[in-house]
Order: structure tokens, then C-alpha cells, then sequence
């Protein structure tokens, strides 16, 4: 190959990388900006927060429902058309959440909705994984989770500002995903081929295949979501004031942009297997450590932001490990497998943090996550253990 080819070549692959990560940030806005305004929304309608809670979780479901299908429909209509598709049912169906009246078919439509969101992440992270160069894979997931952090902080910031009885925040999410399908449609000619999955190797088989990976992304979406709801009301339960309480969840997501680029190259560096049980021990002492600190707010902010930042790791390189592990369609279903295992932590995290909560108030909620992470450290150290 000619190094203009080679030139060439690396040209697309950095600009489907652009695109892919593009498309997903576009996305994470929409779906932050989208959590607030449907709760919002229902409850203004007259729901109660358990059926806001069942709405809340039919995301989750469909995550789990859709995921495993998704390796084959790619490999059957195409990353591009996928993609497209997805857009569409997400453009459509936040429309329809301001149109339609009955809150039964919220139900659906929160379905349809979190499919539309299966579909994304799960295609978006691998075609940023299939292209990502082999030497810097870490900087790239850094860099894609640094830029999809950002995009989750200005969902609800709009929200804030527009408001959540009028037009204007369904339309902007509207716009968003019509926006996201730009940077696709110009990098289409760089989305990566996939085959149809041999039968066997579904996302079972990748998450027994790579438990350190697969796992990683259940850690974190359990501590993840359970952490989200429950430091605001372990903030007040501490003794700070609410205003005070709810910046916990804002240190957490700083500490989380700030570390996702040092965490990629550090994962370039050295083994990623071995870096995620450094994570998982570091983040389950860090974890227990919380209620130390507690009675000093500003030492319970910095505490959270290095915890939440180092922890945050857990996501981006359990990715680059797939990514360094499989290739095609192997990556691709491996890659399914990841958020299906994510979507398992979103379900199960908040009830073990809040039967924490119950256990020991108020400092079983952190407990629990440092059960969690320590959990999954022991893991890794008896598999790295074993022949």
C-alpha cells in the first residue's frame, strides 16, 4: 500500500471517529436533556413517582430486549442505515411525548425510546472501536467519554432554561438527533462492515468470554445510576443543606471529565486488565472513605470528584479492552454485551444503594458501592490468579 493510500486511509478513520463520537454526544444530550423533562412532565399529568419510576425503568428494558439484536440488524441493513433508523424513532417518538395525552402509551413509547438509545450507543462505540488505532485506543475512548459527559451536563441545563410545559425542550431533542444524523451521513463511507454473528456467540458467550469487560460496565452503571439518586439525599442526610446536597452529583460529573483523557493514555500504557483492578480497589477504598469526610463539605466535594473521575474509568476502558480484544462482528456483539451489562447495573444498582440506606443510615448508601467495587477487584485478582 502507497503511504498516500495509507494517508488516506487514516484521513477516514479520523473522520468517522469525529463522526461517531458526534452523533453519540448529540445523542447524550438528548437523552439528559429528555430523563428531566418526561419526569417533569408525567408529574404534572398526575403520575406518581412509582409510575414515574416503572416509566423510568422500561428504558432499562428495552436496553436489555434490543441490545443482543442489534450485531445482526447491522450486519443486515448497514451501520449507517442503522443509525439513521435510530435517529428517527428517537426524533419521532419525544415528538410524540408532547402530543399524545394518554399516559399509558407513555409506556410504549418510553420502549421505543430507550431502543432508539440501544441502537446508538451500542453502534456509535463500535464504530469508534473499530477504528480507533491499536496504540492509541485509550486517548480515543477518553477523548469520546470526555466529549459525552459534556454533551450529559447541557441536557438538563436546557431544560433549566426553556422550561418543561412548552413546545421548545421537545423540539430542541427533536432537532438533536436530526442534528446527530449530519456527522453520520458525512463519514457513512467509513462506517465499519459487519458480518452476520455465528450462531453461539451472542452476548452471552461475550459476556462469559470477557468478564473483566463485560463486568465493568455493570459496576459502573450500578454505581452510576445508584450514585446519582442517592448522593443528593445523603448530602442532606449529612447535614448539608439541599442547593449544597445536589452539587455532589455535579463533583462527581466534573471529576468524570477531567480524568476520562489521563485514564485512555494511561490504558495505552500499561495492561487494561490490570488497570481496572487498580480502579476497582482504589475506587472501593475511595468509596468507604466517603463517610470520613462527610462533616467537611469541601473535603466531600474534592473526595467525590477524584473518586467519580477515577472511577469513571470503569466504562471507557472496559471499551478499549473489547476493542483490543475483538474484531467485526466479534466486536461488535462483544460491544452489545457490554451495554447489556450496563443496563443490568442501571436496574440493579439504585435498590442495593437504597437498601444500604436502610440498613445504615446514612452512610450505607457508599458502603454499598464500595461493596460493589470490591467485589468485582476480587474478581479480577482470582482470574488473573488462575491459570
Amino acid at each position: 500500500m502507497s503511504h498516500q493510500s495509507i494517508s488516506t486511509t487514516a484521513s477516514g478513520d479520523r473522520l468517522g471517529i469525529a463522526a461517531a463520537i458526534a452523533c453519540i454526544t448529540l445523542a447524550g444530550v438528548s437523552l439528559s436533556l429528555s430523563i428531566p423533562l418526561i419526569a417533569l412532565s408525567m408529574e404534572t399529568r398526575g403520575a406518581s413517582g412509582s409510575l414515574i419510576g416503572l416509566n423510568t425503568a422500561l428504558a432499562g428494558l428495552a436496553v436489555l430486549t434490543v441490545a443482543p439484536v442489534i450485531p445482526w440488524a447491522a450486519a443486515t441493513v448497514g451501520v449507517s442505515a442503522l443509525l439513521f433508523g435510530a435517529l428517527a424513532v428517537g426524533a419521532v417518538t419525544i415528538l410524540a411525548f408532547y402530543v399524545v395525552e394518554p399516559l399509558w402509551l407513555w409506556f410504549p413509547l418510553r420502549f421505543l425510546f430507550g431502543a432508539s438509545f440501544a441502537v446508538l450507543f451500542v453502534v456509535s462505540e463500535f464504530w469508534i472501536n473499530a477504528l480507533a488505532p491499536p496504540k492509541s485506543r485509550g486517548l480515543v475512548m477518553g477523548l469520546y467519554g470526555t466529549a459525552l459527559s459534556l454533551g450529559f451536563a447541557l441536557g438538563p441545563a436546557i431544560v433549566a432554561s426553556t422550561g418543561f410545559t412548552s413546545f421548545a425542550p421537545y423540539a430542541i431533542c427533536a432537532g438533536l438527533f436530526a442534528a446527530a444524523a449530519g456527522p453520520v451521513f458525512a463519514a457513512g463511507g467509513s462506517a465499519p462492515r459487519i458480518e452476520r454473528p455465528e450462531a453461539g456467540r451472542g452476548v452471552i458467550f461475550f459476556i462469559r468470554l470477557a468478564p473483566a469487560a463485560t463486568f465493568a460496565g455493570f459496576v459502573f452503571g450500578a454505581i452510576e445510576t445508584g450514585g446519582f439518586t442517592f448522593l443528593p439525599l445523603y448530602g442532606t442526610r449529612v447535614g448539608l443543606d439541599p442547593a449544597s446536597a445536589t452539587l455532589l452529583g455535579a463533583a462527581i460529573a466534573l471529576g468524570n471529565m477531567l480524568c476520562q483523557v489521563p485514564l485512555g493514555i494511561l490504558s495505552d500504557r500499561m495492561d487494561r486488565a490490570r488497570l481496572l483492578l487498580l480502579i476497582g480497589v482504589v475506587g472501593a477504598i475511595g468509596a468507604a472513605a466517603i463517610p470520613l469526610v462527610a462533616q467537611w463539605p469541601i473535603a466531600l466535594y474534592l473526595m467525590l470528584a477524584a473518586w467519580g473521575g477515577i472511577v469513571s474509568g470503569l466504562y471507557m476502558i472496559g471499551l478499549a479492552l473489547i476493542g483490543g480484544r475483538f474484531a467485526g462482528v466479534d466486536l461488535a456483539t462483544a460491544n452489545a454485551a457490554f451495554v447489556v451489562m450496563y443496563a443490568l447495573g442501571m436496574l440493579v444498582g439504585p435498590p442495593m444503594l437504597g437498601a444500604g440506606f436502610d440498613v445504615w443510615n446514612p452512610h450505607g448508601a457508599p458502603l454499598a458501592m464500595a461493596l460493589l467495587l470490591g467485589s468485582y477487584a476480587v474478581m479480577l485478582a482470582i482470574r488473573r490468579r488462575s491459570p
